[in-house]
């Protein structure tokens, strides 16, 4: 595969819609990301990564963070989390509270905000730092040493996070939190800010592309449990549009309002792509429809 070929054509078939779409206004740090750039990696499981427009510029990571965090919790503590989260589609919006009542106060999977705050809670109690813990993962994942936190969109978040932390008072009530609200959601925000590029990401995903192997040929997750992860990205992974991204894209896929998504085919490659206007479910306009090509042009789906 010409893997910078195919970007190419990518990035050409995606400039239309590039600047179409908002930046997730609601975090006042993002509002004034600008909305033109576009960038795409792609890191096959050797290790080789290629990459098209923007794709070494740092952005927010957001949501993307989830997929890791996730990770870091099967591989310290296995499977207990599902006692905890669910790994059903909601169906409603990322922040919603309404699902929770009904049940009790067990979020109905790990990728929306409330089952993230599960996750983040555990990583905390298993490792004392939760989002130093995926700082330095990510690090080393990616091979780059520079990948750091955003103070700016940190505090940012923390200003404006009252729906979050009426999740995590919720989900307190039913005693589905360890640590103190407040623990739970500084290092939420912090690892939801971190700053990566496309290529760190395309990188620091490969172990999902290996089946839970990591670049350096250790292995961090059983091959199950690197399963249940994609898994759970193709039913989950881009908010209440899961069912139409694995239609269009067929992929496992985890997205992020500062408007990345890495998206994994198992056994080959990771993607990772940014492009900061976002459709009205949260989702990277250019983004979607550049992944959508790829797997047009490549053939390759987990279908």
């Amino acid at each position: 595969m010409d893997y910078q070929a195919v970007l190419e054509e990518v990035a050409a078939f995606a400039r239309p819609l590039v600047g179409r779409g908002q930046p997730a206004d609601y975090i006042p740090a993002l509002a004034e990301v600008d909305t033109g750039h576009f960038g795409m990696a792609v890191a096959d499981v050797d290790g080789g990564v290629y990459g098209v427009g923007d794709w070494e510029r740092p952005f927010s990571v957001q949501s993307i963070s989830k997929a890791f965090s996730l990770a870091l919790v099967l591989a310290e503590g296995g499977d207990r989390i599902w006692e905890r989260v669910g790994t059903e589609p909601s169906g409603n919006p990322f922040n919603s509270l309404v699902q929770l009542e009904y049940e009790h106060g067990i979020p109905r999977n790990p990728f929306i905000n409330a089952g993230a705050l599960v996750v983040t809670d555990r990583l905390q109690t298993l490792t004392g730092d939760a989002s130093t813990t995926m700082l330095e993962f990510l690090r080393a994942e990616s091979g780059n040493p520079e990948v750091s936190f955003d103070p700016a969109v940190a505090k940012s978040e923390s200003e404006h996070g009252d729906r979050n932390a009426a999740l995590a008072h919720f989900m307190a009530s039913y005693g589905n939190l360890d640590n103190p609200v407040p623990t739970v959601l500084e290092h939420y925000f912090w690892q939801c800010s971190i700053e990566m590029s496309c290529k760190d990401l395309a990188l620091a995903g490969g172990f999902l592309a290996r089946h839970g192997l990591r670049s350096d040929g250790t292995r961090l997750l059983p091959r199950r449990e690197a399963k249940q992860i994609n898994a759970v990205m193709l039913t989950c992974g881009t908010y209440d549009a899961a069912g139409d991204f694995a239609y269009r894209v067929g992929l496992p896929g985890k997205s992020g309002v500062g408007g990345g998504i890495v998206a994994v085919i198992p056994g080959r490659c990771t993607l990772c792509v940014w492009s900061p206007g976002l459709d009205a479910r949260g989702n990277s306009v250019a983004g979607v429809a550049a992944l959508d090509h790829f797997t047009t042009l490549t053939g390759w789906s987990v279908f």
